[in-house]
C-alpha cells in the first residue's frame, strides 16, 4: 500500500496530516500501539531532522507498506554546502550518498562535492586531507545536537540519503514482525 504523498512547508503546513497518516497507515498494517509509535516518531524525526540541516521543508512525504515492512519517504530541495552535506550523509546506515551508486552517480557526487560551498577554512588550521580523516563532529551547527539522528538510527532498520544536485531524498526502512 502507498499512502497519500503529502506536501509538507516551512511554515508547518502538513506536518500534522504526514503524522495523521502514518496512524492510518499503521492502523490499516494491523501495527501494535507500541509499533505505531515508533512509526510516528520515526515520521516526526524525519521531518524535523531534514528541516533543521536544510532550512526548508518544501518537501513531500510518502509511505509504502507492505507486510509488516514500512519505507518512509522524504524528497526535499536545499540549496547544499559541505558541511550540511555532510550531516546529512552521517545520518545513513552507510555513511555514503546513495545516488553515488553506478559510475557516473560516483563522477557527479565527486563533482557535486567540489562545487559545494567552502567551509571557511579559518575554522580549520589543519589541511583538508588530514579533515576528511577525522570522524565529522556537528555539535556546533546552529540547532543541530544529533537527537533526531539518534532516535532515526535507533528506531529504523535502515536510513538511505540520496543527494543529487538540490535535490535530497530520504528513505528510512523499518519492518514490523506481525
Amino acid at each position: 500500500m502507498k499512502s497519500d504523498i503529502i506536501r509538507i512547508t516551512n511554515d508547518g503546513t502538513g506536518f500534522e496530516k504526514a503524522v495523521n497518516e502514518t496512524l492510518r497507515i499503521g492502523d490499516y498494517e494491523q501495527l501494535s500501539d507500541k509499533d505505531s509509535l515508533h512509526l510516528e516518531l520515526i515520521t516526526e524525526e524525519m521531518l524535523s531532522m531534514v528541516r533543521i540541516l536544510t532550512g526548508e521543508t518544501d518537501a513531500v512525504f510518502w509511505i509504502e507498506a507492505e507486510n509488516g515492512q514500512f519505507d518512509l519517504h522524504l524528497n526535499t530541495e536545499a540549496v547544499m554546502d559541505k558541511k550540511k552535506r555532510a550531516m546529512l550523509i552521517s545520518t545513513s546506515s552507510s555513511n555514503k550518498n546513495e545516488a553515488a551508486n553506478s559510475f557516473l552517480g560516483y563522477l557527479r557526487d565527486m563533482f557535486e562535492k567540489a562545487m559545494a560551498q567552502e567551509i571557511d577554512k579559518s575554522d580549520h588550521p589543519v589541511s583538508d586531507q588530514t579533515m576528511n580523516d577525522i570522524p565529522i563532529q556537528f555539535a556546533d551547527h546552529q540547532e543541530w545536537d544529533g537527537y533526531e539522528q539518534s532516535v532515526l538510527r535507533n528506531l529504523a532498520d535502515d536510513i538511505r540519503i540520496s543527494i543529487r544536485g538540490k535535490v535530497v531524498d530520504m528513505t528510512v526502512k523499518k519492518s514490523f514482525t506481525k
